[in-house]
């Protein structure tokens, strides 16, 4: 059974279509379509091993991208670079803004999207998006390479490292997996 091209957060409030996925670029690059309910965001971030590249295709996105606050329309692009701090949002009360995102090289960032919204949908996680279960959480941070502002880098590196790997021991990926690998076809053997 193929994954589904489109995932839904009721969190975050926001639908992502994957329009290239890791495996059909090579690792190259993910590249997803939003749509980002009204009032719709997500936590201050920044990534260490991808860019991230925005453009705007219905409605306004607001942006943050280091200390400068973007609005975006129609047709606006903008890019994020290693180490920047960076949020999105849909500045409006009223209209969903529907955007595309490019993350380049492609790494991890596909599987930790499918298995947070996963969980979300699941109703596994708090009102904050957070899972309930902290070995889902530690290895959402470890294969997800997202840092959070407010704690030295090298520090979550660490931190996010041990947890993601004593999570796995104890078994926290193979609860995981229905939500980012693609499911055999009955009669299918593995090689």
């Amino acid at each position: 059974m193929a994954l589904p091209r489109t995932i839904y957060n009721p969190i975050i409030g926001d639908k992502v279509t994957f329009l290239e996925t890791a495996a059909e670029t090579g690792g190259e690059r993910v590249t997803v379509e939003v749509e980002l309910a009204p009032g719709g965001k997500n936590g201050l971030h920044y990534h260490t091993t991808y860019f991230e590249h925005f453009e705007v295709v219905e409605g306004e996105l607001g942006l943050q991208v280091g200390k400068e606050i973007l609005y975006l329309r129609r047709g606006g692009t903008a890019d994020v670079a290693l180490y920047v701090r960076h949020l999105f949002f849909n500045p409006s009360n009223k209209q969903p803004v529907t955007f595309r995102v490019t993350i380049s090289p492609a790494r991890g960032f596909e599987d930790t999207l499918r298995i947070a919204y996963g969980l979300a949908a699941d109703g596994k996680v708090n009102k904050k998006g957070i899972p309930l279960k902290f070995g889902h959480l530690a290895v959402l941070l470890d294969i997800g390479e997202t840092y959070l502002p407010f704690m030295p880098y090298w520090l979550q590196s660490r931190l996010f490292r041990y947890l993601g790997r004593r999570a796995r021991r104890k078994g926290a990926v193979k609860e995981l997996e229905h939500y980012y690998k693609q499911a055999e076809a009955p009669g299918s053997a593995s090689v």
